[in-house]
């Protein structure tokens, strides 16, 4: 027979790991529901308070970092029914000494993460925050926002450019009306007939060259005679050291110029006689002299000549009246 006291102590411990297996999956479903939500029940953290004018794209649990580094997340979003400010509850777990004056900026750490809140700790303020305490809220430019801003005047120019094509088209619509297709029309004919008549031109050539094959390279050999000729004339001007025969005709040259210098300066005989006009006048009164006594002596020998063969006394000399030299003096 049954002890019933054994039975009752069984019964009692199935009841209490029964009720142990609810209380377990209570507290399980409360602890990962408090997880989804973002909340961990074993941790202690510190709850901030930011506030906002815009927190768009910002939603609940989203990542809080400090330096990087993940120390939290946002645990509630409520908005303030007299401002209209949007208050963020943050819940942050971290044992560095975050200042007062630090600030939360929202950002956008990629394209396809969620905004995140980072903190921005001021390192000259020692005074650290404390549980319930309100940080100053900042919004800096994300990826998609800078993205946009660049995109803006793109889009402006590219409509710019669309509107400019719309209006070339509009202008090529109406410059192509009957009469200028026609025209089109004409002038790709026209330009149909003279590629024709090229390329009859070009079998012609081609025809000429074909029956004046021996002369055409009858020509290319004269040629590059000519060239290898030319070639050596190179030669032999680069063997003749032009450089230093440029260099005695510069010298000769500045020899010359410095004669003609001298020249003009009236430095020696040939510049005296050049610039010297007393001179000038000297040899060309002297020279019309000896030419007009010349003359008299031609004409008058008697007065220069007289030769007595008998042992007569000369004659003194007796100037004629027309006496051309005294003229010529006076």
């Amino acid at each position: 027979m049954p002890n019933p006291i054994n039975t009752y102590i069984l019964k009692l411990t199935r009841e209490i790991k029964t009720a142990i297996l609810v209380l377990s999956s209570i507290l399980l479903f409360i602890w990962g529901y408090s997880y989804i939500k973002g909340k961990d029940l074993f941790t202690n953290y510190k709850k901030l308070y930011v506030e906002y004018d815009n927190v768009e794209g910002v939603v609940k649990s989203a990542a809080v970092t400090l330096n990087g580094l993940v120390v939290g997340n946002i645990s509630n979003i409520t908005i303030n029914q007299t401002t209209g400010k949007i208050l963020v509850e943050l819940q942050v777990k971290t044992d560095f000494p975050i200042s007062k004056s630090s600030t939360a900026a929202i950002y956008e750490p990629g394209f396809i993460a969620g905004k995140q809140i980072a903190i921005y700790p001021n390192y000259a303020d020692k005074t650290v925050i404390a549980d319930g305490d309100v940080l100053k809220g900042v919004i800096t430019a994300g990826l998609t926002e800078s993205l946009k801003e660049k995109l803006v005047p793109l889009q402006e120019k590219f409509e710019k450019v669309l509107l400019n094509v719309d209006k070339l088209l509009i202008g090529v619509n109406n410059v192509l009306d009957e009469k200028g297709q026609a025209d089109l029309k004409k002038t790709l004919s026209d330009l149909s007939k003279t590629m024709e008549e090229f390329h009859k031109v070009s079998q012609k050539t081609n025809a000429i060259l074909d029956e004046n094959k021996g002369q055409v390279k009858g020509m290319v050999s004269n040629f590059n005679k000519v060239s290898s000729d030319f070639s050596k004339i190179s030669d032999s001007l680069n063997k003749a050291d032009l450089g230093q025969t440029v260099k005695n005709l510069q010298k000769t040259l500045a020899n010359v110029d410095k004669i003609m210098a001298n020249l003009q300066a009236g430095n020696g005989t040939m510049g005296k006689m050049l610039n010297d006009e007393a001179l000038y006048n000297n040899l060309s009164k002297t020279s019309k002299e000896l030419e007009l006594l010349l003359e008299d002596v031609r004409l008058n020998p008697t007065r220069y000549v007289n030769v007595s063969v008998f042992g007569k006394k000369n004659k003194p000399y007796v100037a004629p009246v027309n006496d051309t030299l005294d003229k010529a003096k006076n």
